[in-house]
């Protein structure tokens, strides 16, 4: 498989709230392969493709988010630094003594006031060196509630393994994208792929888009972290074990038959999946399972390793699973 694109969509800059690089890029790619695209107010793209006419068919709406996590600018100083909030959640000691990029292209390094061991999680503690020594200087470049996001190279590592910035959930576009592809030919439900916005702040897309298409079944395509070297979390994901069916996250409650179907599917066309269980945090999933009169939601995950981070570790081989599944999932009989 071509992961070129993948590789284009990391290095986009999609901070939330200011997704239109990436959407753009999503455009340009689906063109052709949908019968109805449109883009609403709060910028989710939606794509259509649907089925025959039967009168089984669902509508299944597949939601991957496009905005990455980052940092918004709330002061500037008088030595030129540059202070922050966070945008989404973001871990200070990740960002620590590493670059940002601004969306006109201004690079800086994170620094800290104080020890960075004593700042624990607070953001507001670290600030951003862009080489100024002055606030007048550092306003020819930026500026009081610009948007900053993080730089991390696109690497092919060993092991079928990558390594990118913002592969949550830049990865789950992909899939998406190359899901939407594939599905040629009949197939029986009518299938929107949403490629969602400020999911990091909220899931707030998620909330709208389930609102216009009101689908019978949910999907959120998103990562999952993994839990197999010894971190902040613990359980049983773990990266290059198979695309994950989410059994449970904080955020919804997934539905019991379309995960029993989910893992049928996996088994009768044997694609290699592991079970899902992520015990903080939660996905699009949560608006779509909440929308109009409530929605019966599942979900598909990438287990990825140092999320939220400028260095985030997947399998090629997890990716090509969940393209697979959510090709063939989309293509079921549902019966409810």
């Amino acid at each position: 498989m071509d992961y070129s694109l993948l590789k284009e969509l990391t290095q986009a800059w999609g901070v939330s709230g200011r997704e239109k690089r990436v959407r753009e890029i999503i455009r340009r790619e689906v063109e052709g392969f949908a019968d109805e695209i449109l883009t609403d107010a709060l910028g989710n793209l939606f794509c259509l493709k649907r089925g025959v006419e039967d009168p089984d068919k669902k509508t299944i709406m597949l939601s991957a988010h496009m905005d990455e996590i980052g940092a918004q600018v709330t002061k500037i100083e008088s030595d030129g630094r540059i202070r922050l909030c966070r945008v989404g959640w973001v871990w200070t000691a990740s960002m620590y003594n590493d670059k940002v990029i601004f969306p006109n292209g201004t690079v800086g390094v994170v620094g800290c006031v104080g020890n960075i061991e004593e700042a624990k999680n607070d953001v507001t503690k670290l600030y951003v060196d862009i080489g100024c020594t002055s606030r007048e200087e550092t306003e020819k470049y930026v500026r009081v509630g610009d948007y900053c996001g993080f730089v991390g190279p696109y690497y092919e590592l060993a092991g079928d393994r990558i390594c990118a910035k913002t592969l949550d959930d830049r990865v789950g576009c992909f899939m998406l994208i190359e899901a939407m592809k594939q599905n040629r030919g009949d197939f029986i439900n009518d299938i929107w792929y949403v490629f969602t916005v400020q999911e990091e702040v909220g899931c707030r897309g998620a909330v709208v888009a389930a609102e216009r298409i009101r689908p019978d079944i949910g999907i959120s395509v998103d990562v999952a972290p993994d839990h197999f070297y010894p971190c902040d979390l613990e359980g049983s994901n773990a990266v290059g074990a198979g695309v994950g069916v989410t059994f449970g996250n904080p955020s919804a409650m997934m539905d019991e038959y379309l995960v029993d179907e989910m893992t049928a599917c996996c088994e009768e066309h044997s694609i290699p999946y592991q079970r899902d269980v992520m015990d903080r945090g939660g996905t699009d999933a949560s608006s779509i399972n909440l929308a109009f009169y409530g929605t019966r939601v599942a979900g598909i995950s990438i287990v990825d390793r140092y999320p939220h981070s400028q260095s985030s570790v997947i399998s090629k081989g997890d990716v090509e699973a969940g393209i697979r599944l959510i090709d063939l999932y989309t293509r079921r009989r549902f019966i409810f």
